[in-house]
């Protein structure tokens, strides 16, 4: 009778330390997400809408289409993009890129 109350004690305490072990799993595993995926993603993001903020009349820029063009004029939430001699179109913001590296990058974190 003794032996079955000491092995029900020893499952309890297993039962218990199995529980930490599982929530400190956890935790760590979040903390590697957070660390590897989510902050760097959250910076490049932030350093790719202040490069859209600080672009101007007159830059060269590719849409996330394939269209190269230059800046004819900046609103709130578009740009004015010439594409050829009298051709105009109107771009969102997100969608416009400065140079062809960072519109590839762009393309190929779509797939």
């Amino acid at each position: 009778m003794l032996n079955l109350i000491f092995l029900q004690a020893q499952a309890g305490q297993q039962a218990a330390g199995s529980q930490w072990s599982f929530w400190i799993m956890m935790i760590l595993i979040f903390v590697v997400f957070y660390f590897f995926m989510i902050r760097p993603q959250t910076k490049k993001q932030k350093e790719l809408q202040e490069q859209r903020n600080a672009m101007k009349k007159g830059d060269k820029v590719v849409t996330a289409g394939g269209i190269y063009g230059e800046i004819k004029e900046v609103q709130e939430n578009v740009f004015i993009i010439t594409i050829a001699k009298e051709v105009t179109i109107k771009v969102a913001k997100e969608s416009v890129y400065a140079d062809i590296a960072d519109a590839e990058q762009a393309s190929s974190e779509k797939k």
